[in-house]
């Protein structure tokens, strides 16, 4: 028989082992996904003309849809021009069923993408200017449309990191 004392200290080390693996896929994991923002934020500067570094996304999930926000990060007249500017274009473009540019930043498969294209007749898409930036509200009734703007939600925070943010 095998002295309690050397069970609990191999299960001891067993978790141990165990804890350090879950850490070290943690650490495999988080540069993949910086890199993996670090591309968007790229393609980013490609479609959206205002600076990335100097604003910040904002999502909110509402029951209906949810309303998108990009706002500068300081009194900057230039940089809430090329915001209004762009979301305005952005809002009509959506409204239409084309979301190229989401595609171009994030990928065609992003989450959501697809059925918010297919859908899109479904969508109520509204613009706003809004204190520093501007705003797009997404109103739908089908359900599944709403889970949609949901997910594509939830991948834009992930995808654009530390410039997007969750409200609610």
């Amino acid at each position: 028989m095998i002295p309690t004392r050397r069970i609990l200290a191999l299960g001891a080390l067993a978790v141990l082992g165990c804890a350090e693996a879950d850490q070290s896929s943690e650490v495999a994991e988080h540069p993949a996904d910086a890199e993996h923002q670090a591309e968007v934020a790229a393609a980013g500067a490609q479609v959206m003309p205002f600076d990335l570094d100097a604003t910040t996304h904002f999502f909110e999930k509402t029951e209906y849809g949810g309303i998108q926000e990009v706002v500068a990060d300081s009194v900057d007249p230039h940089q809430v021009a090329l915001i209004r500017e762009h979301l305005e274009e952005e809002a009509e473009r959506f409204a239409r069923g084309d979301f190229h540019d989401p595609a171009m930043i994030h990928g065609e498969d992003m989450a959501g993408l697809h059925e918010l294209v297919m859908g899109h007749e479904g969508l109520a898409i509204e613009y706003g200017e809004i204190e520093l930036g501007a705003r797009i509200t997404y109103r739908a009734e089908e359900p599944a449309l709403v889970s949609a703007i949901h997910d594509w939600f939830d991948a834009q925070l992930r995808d654009h990191g530390d410039h997007a943010r969750g409200r609610r």
